[in-house]
């Protein structure tokens, strides 16, 4: 997707060898037109999949979570990394490594809100080791739905996330595929 390129040409800052930080347009400061151009292309991508439900995790990938979700016109379902008093214990569970963060979340979907028929479709901010979208995937085989596809905003192709979803025959599409970082400029392929 050409506009999201062009936005993380301008906007997006390296960070050591395999960080990029694009907190001004997608995970702190939200750019809601692009936003909604990428849910848009990523209904587009799997309009005739049939998805009845939109999954991601909290915090990043809910934006285009729910812009996928309301031009699929579907509900969309997060992931919580925390505990709260409202949520039931009732709940389908993952562990998560965040190699950003370096930490292990303990993310949870209440039951209620995913079932055995659902037709699920995975939208994350970034694939990089896949541990995400792996956690997700994990969760909706405990509900014995069908994960239907991952879409991604950006994707780092030098790191192992997709070869672990290829491996799982998942269907993987990214708006942004980021071939290396080359002196501080992000190459595309």
């Amino acid at each position: 997707m050409k506009a999201l390129e062009e936005r993380i040409k301008q906007d997006g800052r390296i960070i050591g060898k395999d960080v990029l930080k694009v907190d001004s347009f997608l995970n702190h400061q939200i750019d809601p037109k692009l936003m909604q151009e990428m849910g848009m292309t990523f209904a587009e991508l799997f309009q005739n999949e049939g998805i009845d439900k939109i999954l991601t995790v909290e915090s990043s990938g809910i934006a285009p979570a729910i812009m996928t979700g309301l031009a699929l016109d579907v509900p969309v379902v997060f992931a919580r990394k925390n505990k709260s008093l409202t949520l039931p214990d009732n709940v389908w569970t993952a562990d998560v490594y965040s190699f950003t963060k370096q930490t292990t979340n303990h993310i949870m979907i209440d039951k209620r809100f995913l079932k055995s028929n659902d037709r699920v479709l995975i939208i994350d901010d970034f694939l990089a080791n896949g541990q995400a979208v792996l956690g997700l995937v994990s969760i909706v085989n405990q509900a014995q739905a069908t994960v239907i596809g991952a879409g991604i905003v950006i994707e780092k192709t030098f790191q192992n996330g997709r070869r672990q979803l290829d491996e799982q025959g998942i269907r993987v599409e990214s708006l942004a595929r980021i071939k290396n970082f080359n002196d501080g400029e992000v190459e595309f392929i």
